[in-house]
């Protein structure tokens, strides 16, 4: 395999090649809109929303999505670094992810199914 500058293989450095805001928001919306039951609109806040009945799943901004999480889960994505407290509500279950690079998009789309199934199963 070719390697590029640093170190870095094609794939690592194509994972972190920075995306448009609008390539990672249409990424995520083909994603998370194709799901049974999700619906999509504007948001109040950001650029759109996504919802799976009357519960949000979460809502996309430029380069980062906002997403609720029961607060214990919300507490291990932060320790482990797969997400931020959110930037108005620290405090709360919602937490804050970027999605500047195709690896961070994936991680968002993840996330997202993840609070998707969670409101599937009721847990």
């Amino acid at each position: 395999m070719d390697k590029q500058p640093h170190g870095i293989d094609g794939a690592a450095a194509e994972n972190r090649e920075l995306l448009s805001p609008r390539a990672a928001i249409e990424t995520v919306r083909a994603a998370v809109g194709s799901w049974e039951g999700v619906t999509t609109s504007e948001h109040r806040f950001g650029e759109i929303e996504f919802r799976h009945g009357r519960r949000e799943l979460g809502h996309l901004h430029g380069t980062f999505a906002d997403l609720p999480f029961p607060r214990r889960v919300r507490d291990e994505l932060i320790a482990t670094g797969r997400a931020a407290p959110h930037h108005v509500l620290p405090e709360s279950g919602w937490v804050n992810t970027p999605m500047r690079t195709a690896s961070e998009v994936a991680s968002v789309i993840e996330l997202f199914r993840q609070n998707y199934l969670r409101g599937r199963t009721g847990a």
